[in-house]
Parts: C-alpha cells; structure tokens; sequence
C-alpha cells in the first residue's frame, strides 16, 4: 500500500464542481491499493498516517494524533502506475476495485477507530483534489505484505 501525504493548511475534494469533503489545517493522504495488499496493510497505513511526525512546533515535530488535526484521504490508484516503459503507464500492480475499496475504506475505518477525524473522497468518481500544502512537505509512505513477512 502506498500514500503520498501532504500537511496542509487546507484541502478538498470536489465532484462536478461541488465540494464533497475539505479540511482545515491537516494530512491530504492520497492512498493506492496494491495487488498483494491486505487488511494488516491498511492497518499499518493507517498507523503511519496518523502518528507520522511532520507537524513542527516549540517542543520538536509533532503528528495529527499528537495534535488532534483532521485527515483527508482519497483513493488514488495512480500510485500504482509503472512507468518504465515507453510512454503509456501500467496499471498491473495496482488491486482491481474490489479489492481496493474495501482496504481503503479500512485505511479511513482504522483512522476513525484511532480518534481521528477523517474526510474522504469518493471511490472510483472523477474528483478534483485541491490543497494548499505547507512547508511544502510531501512524503511517499509505503508499507508491504506486512502480514507475509511476520509469517515467513
């Protein structure tokens, strides 16, 4: 599972021009299913989304669980994209919709269960994500077959 995060002082997710969710001062996670993805992957995103410490203050970095900020998240299977050949991306590592659904909607459940308040895009619309990112600060998150490699 992947997700770009951006801290923001400001988002939102429009559809047809109107906003469907939008944020204050916060976390922009744009999240991607990958084909061996699985509901501990989420878990463990999820974690990192919340507790990720990039938010400066007087005493040291904080995170929005530290902090109480907000969290917009949106599926973003794009991430998934290759690109090393040619010029047309492959789409074949990133999970088939029904499959990705569900885990995103594990990523924004296990969020809420933490105490965050989260916002969300809409799976599988045409939506366009706006935001104002601060510092700037963007990181790309990534956390793999966490279950597989516990059991092997």
């Amino acid at each position: 599972m992947r997700a770009v995060v951006s801290r923001v002082s400001a988002a939102a997710v429009a559809i047809d021009g109107a906003v469907v969710a939008s944020i204050g001062p916060g976390l922009l996670s744009l999240v991607g299913v990958g084909r061996d993805d699985d509901a501990a992957d989420a878990l463990a995103m999820a974690r990192k989304i919340h507790e990720l410490r990039i938010f400066p203050t007087d005493n040291g970095a904080r995170s929005a669980d530290d902090l109480g900020l907000p969290v917009l998240v949106v599926s973003q299977f794009t991430l998934y994209a290759d690109t090393r050949k040619g010029r047309r991306p492959s789409w074949q590592d990133a999970a088939p919709s029904e499959r990705a659904e569900p885990l995103v909607n594990e990523v924004v459940a296990e969020l809420r269960r933490r105490g965050c308040t989260v916002a969300t895009g809409v799976f599988g619309a045409r939506m366009q994500v706006s935001s104002v990112n601060e510092g700037p600060t963007t990181l790309l998150l990534e956390v793999r077959g966490l279950s597989r490699r516990a059991s092997g």
